[in-house]
Protein backbone atom coordinates (compact mmCIF):
# COMPACT_ATOMS: atom_id res chain seq x y z
CA UNK A 1 0.00 0.00 0.00
CA UNK A 2 1.50 3.13 -1.13
CA UNK A 3 2.38 6.29 1.72
CA UNK A 4 -0.91 7.94 0.56
CA UNK A 5 -3.04 5.56 2.53
CA UNK A 6 -1.41 5.38 5.48
CA UNK A 7 -3.88 6.33 8.72
CA UNK A 8 -2.67 7.84 12.28
CA UNK A 9 -5.05 6.97 14.35
CA UNK A 10 -4.65 10.79 17.03
CA UNK A 11 -5.95 8.70 20.14
CA UNK A 12 -4.78 5.89 22.25
CA UNK A 13 -8.50 4.61 23.23
CA UNK A 14 -8.12 0.73 23.01
CA UNK A 15 -12.18 1.10 22.02
CA UNK A 16 -11.57 3.35 19.11
CA UNK A 17 -8.68 0.86 18.13
CA UNK A 18 -11.06 -2.51 18.52
CA UNK A 19 -13.77 -0.76 16.52
CA UNK A 20 -11.40 0.17 13.74
CA UNK A 21 -10.46 -3.26 13.59
CA UNK A 22 -13.97 -4.42 13.62
CA UNK A 23 -14.46 -2.60 10.17
CA UNK A 24 -11.04 -4.30 9.04
CA UNK A 25 -9.32 -1.18 9.43
CA UNK A 26 -6.31 -1.21 10.86
CA UNK A 27 -3.76 2.24 11.75
CA UNK A 28 -0.70 2.13 10.81
CA UNK A 29 0.05 4.07 13.64
CA UNK A 30 -1.14 5.57 17.14
CA UNK A 31 -0.12 9.22 18.25
CA UNK A 32 -2.18 9.75 21.11
CA UNK A 33 -3.04 13.66 20.86
CA UNK A 34 -3.65 15.09 24.85
CA UNK A 35 -5.50 18.53 24.44
CA UNK A 36 -7.08 20.56 27.27
CA UNK A 37 -10.69 18.87 27.54
CA UNK A 38 -12.08 21.91 29.68
CA UNK A 39 -15.16 22.98 28.42
CA UNK A 40 -15.11 26.61 27.34
CA UNK A 41 -17.67 29.25 28.93
CA UNK A 42 -20.92 28.04 28.18
CA UNK A 43 -20.13 25.30 25.64
CA UNK A 44 -22.59 22.92 24.32
CA UNK A 45 -22.01 19.91 24.06
CA UNK A 46 -21.76 19.16 20.70
CA UNK A 47 -19.55 22.19 19.85
CA UNK A 48 -17.42 20.65 22.68
CA UNK A 49 -17.16 17.18 20.64
CA UNK A 50 -16.42 18.53 17.16
CA UNK A 51 -13.85 20.87 18.79
CA UNK A 52 -11.94 18.52 20.90
CA UNK A 53 -11.70 15.82 17.56
CA UNK A 54 -10.43 19.17 15.60
CA UNK A 55 -7.77 19.82 17.97
CA UNK A 56 -6.61 16.26 18.43
CA UNK A 57 -6.09 15.68 14.64
CA UNK A 58 -4.41 19.11 14.44
CA UNK A 59 -2.23 18.06 17.30
CA UNK A 60 -1.23 14.64 15.44
CA UNK A 61 -1.03 16.70 12.39
CA UNK A 62 1.76 18.89 14.65
CA UNK A 63 3.89 16.01 15.99
CA UNK A 64 3.88 14.65 12.28
CA UNK A 65 5.00 17.37 10.68
CA UNK A 66 8.62 16.97 10.66
CA UNK A 67 8.63 13.43 10.04
CA UNK A 68 8.60 12.52 6.13
CA UNK A 69 7.59 9.04 6.17
CA UNK A 70 4.14 10.16 7.44
CA UNK A 71 3.84 13.15 5.14
CA UNK A 72 0.64 12.63 2.70
CA UNK A 73 -1.65 10.13 5.79
CA UNK A 74 -4.61 9.75 6.72
CA UNK A 75 -4.97 11.56 10.20
CA UNK A 76 -8.77 10.09 12.57
CA UNK A 77 -9.36 11.61 15.50
CA UNK A 78 -12.60 11.26 17.55
CA UNK A 79 -14.27 12.93 21.14
CA UNK A 80 -16.81 11.72 22.72
CA UNK A 81 -19.38 13.70 25.32
CA UNK A 82 -22.05 12.53 27.34
CA UNK A 83 -24.73 15.15 28.87
CA UNK A 84 -27.56 15.68 30.49
CA UNK A 85 -29.24 18.51 28.61
CA UNK A 86 -26.60 21.24 28.64
CA UNK A 87 -24.76 19.55 31.44
CA UNK A 88 -21.91 17.69 30.34
CA UNK A 89 -20.32 15.28 32.33
CA UNK A 90 -16.88 14.34 33.05
CA UNK A 91 -14.79 11.56 32.45
CA UNK A 92 -14.39 10.00 35.76
CA UNK A 93 -11.39 9.55 37.41
CA UNK A 94 -12.63 9.36 41.09
CA UNK A 95 -14.81 6.79 42.29
CA UNK A 96 -16.87 10.41 43.35
CA UNK A 97 -17.06 11.44 40.13
CA UNK A 98 -18.47 8.27 38.69
CA UNK A 99 -20.82 7.48 41.69
CA UNK A 100 -22.60 11.64 40.72
CA UNK A 101 -22.80 10.49 37.20
CA UNK A 102 -24.74 7.31 37.77
CA UNK A 103 -26.76 9.02 40.15
CA UNK A 104 -27.50 11.12 37.74
CA UNK A 105 -28.14 8.95 34.90
CA UNK A 106 -30.04 7.07 37.12
CA UNK A 107 -33.86 6.22 35.67
CA UNK A 108 -33.30 9.38 33.11
CA UNK A 109 -32.41 9.78 29.04
CA UNK A 110 -28.83 11.50 28.17
CA UNK A 111 -27.29 11.87 25.17
CA UNK A 112 -24.27 10.91 23.87
CA UNK A 113 -21.78 13.13 21.30
CA UNK A 114 -19.28 11.97 19.39
CA UNK A 115 -17.17 14.45 17.11
CA UNK A 116 -15.01 12.56 14.49
CA UNK A 117 -12.69 14.61 12.48
CA UNK A 118 -10.63 13.16 9.04
CA UNK A 119 -7.24 15.23 7.68
CA UNK A 120 -6.95 14.18 4.48
CA UNK A 121 -3.42 13.60 2.47
CA UNK A 122 -4.17 16.68 0.46
CA UNK A 123 -4.80 18.69 3.69
CA UNK A 124 -8.74 18.78 3.80
CA UNK A 125 -10.56 18.77 6.75
CA UNK A 126 -13.75 16.52 7.35
CA UNK A 127 -15.71 16.47 10.20
CA UNK A 128 -18.66 14.68 11.05
CA UNK A 129 -20.79 15.32 14.54
CA UNK A 130 -23.12 12.23 15.55
CA UNK A 131 -25.65 12.15 18.58
CA UNK A 132 -27.64 9.04 20.32
CA UNK A 133 -29.55 9.25 23.13
CA UNK A 134 -29.35 6.44 25.98
CA UNK A 135 -32.15 5.79 28.97
CA UNK A 136 -30.94 3.90 31.77
CA UNK A 137 -33.19 2.43 33.80
CA UNK A 138 -33.64 3.78 38.06
CA UNK A 139 -30.11 2.24 39.67
CA UNK A 140 -30.72 0.72 42.60
CA UNK A 141 -28.21 1.35 45.89
CA UNK A 142 -26.73 -1.89 45.19
CA UNK A 143 -26.24 -1.92 41.21
CA UNK A 144 -24.69 1.00 41.98
CA UNK A 145 -22.15 0.05 44.69
CA UNK A 146 -21.56 -3.09 42.51
CA UNK A 147 -20.58 -1.37 39.54
CA UNK A 148 -18.70 1.32 40.77
CA UNK A 149 -16.38 -1.33 42.38
CA UNK A 150 -16.10 -3.22 39.02
CA UNK A 151 -13.92 -0.46 38.30
CA UNK A 152 -15.07 -0.42 34.87
CA UNK A 153 -15.93 3.33 34.96
CA UNK A 154 -12.70 4.41 35.36
CA UNK A 155 -11.53 7.35 32.85
CA UNK A 156 -15.26 6.63 30.72
CA UNK A 157 -16.97 9.82 29.60
CA UNK A 158 -20.15 9.99 31.87
CA UNK A 159 -18.43 7.28 34.35
CA UNK A 160 -19.87 4.56 32.24
CA UNK A 161 -19.13 1.90 29.46
CA UNK A 162 -22.03 0.54 27.32
CA UNK A 163 -19.93 -2.06 26.17
CA UNK A 164 -19.33 -3.80 30.05
CA UNK A 165 -21.40 -4.02 32.73
CA UNK A 166 -23.53 -0.95 32.18
CA UNK A 167 -24.96 -2.35 28.99
CA UNK A 168 -27.10 -3.72 31.60
CA UNK A 169 -28.64 -0.40 32.71
CA UNK A 170 -29.95 0.67 29.04
CA UNK A 171 -33.29 0.79 29.24
CA UNK A 172 -33.55 2.27 25.33
CA UNK A 173 -30.64 3.37 22.61
CA UNK A 174 -32.09 5.94 20.25
CA UNK A 175 -28.97 6.31 17.34
CA UNK A 176 -25.85 4.04 16.92
CA UNK A 177 -24.49 2.32 19.09
CA UNK A 178 -21.12 2.14 18.17
CA UNK A 179 -20.88 6.07 18.79
CA UNK A 180 -22.13 5.59 22.70
CA UNK A 181 -18.86 3.57 22.72
CA UNK A 182 -16.46 5.55 21.15
CA UNK A 183 -16.66 5.96 17.21
CA UNK A 184 -19.72 5.80 15.40
CA UNK A 185 -18.17 2.85 12.45
CA UNK A 186 -21.01 4.27 9.75
CA UNK A 187 -20.19 8.07 9.69
CA UNK A 188 -15.84 7.02 10.48
CA UNK A 189 -16.28 4.93 7.51
CA UNK A 190 -18.03 6.86 4.82
CA UNK A 191 -15.58 9.65 5.73
CA UNK A 192 -12.29 7.81 5.04
CA UNK A 193 -14.33 5.90 1.56
CA UNK A 194 -15.35 9.01 0.62
CA UNK A 195 -12.17 10.57 0.51
CA UNK A 196 -10.02 8.01 -1.32
CA UNK A 197 -8.86 5.28 1.90
CA UNK A 198 -9.11 2.14 0.66
CA UNK A 199 -11.52 1.00 3.79
CA UNK A 200 -12.49 -2.25 1.65
CA UNK A 201 -9.11 -3.34 1.56
CA UNK A 202 -8.38 -6.09 4.18
CA UNK A 203 -12.30 -7.05 2.79
CA UNK A 204 -11.33 -8.12 -0.18
CA UNK A 205 -8.05 -9.57 -0.04
CA UNK A 206 -9.37 -11.45 3.26
CA UNK A 207 -6.06 -10.76 5.35
CA UNK A 208 -7.84 -10.08 8.16
CA UNK A 209 -9.90 -12.99 9.90
CA UNK A 210 -12.84 -12.89 11.42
Amino acid sequence: MSVFQKLVLASGSPRRIELLQQAGIEPDRIVPADVDETPQRAEHPRSLAKRLSREKADKALEKLSKDSEWEGGYILAADTVVAVGRRILPKAELVDEASNCLRLLSGRSHRVYSGVCLITPSGKVRQKLVESRVRFKRLSREELESYLASGQWRGKAGGYAIQGLAGAFVVKLVGSYTNVVGLPLYETVNLLAGDGYKVYFNWLSGTRAA
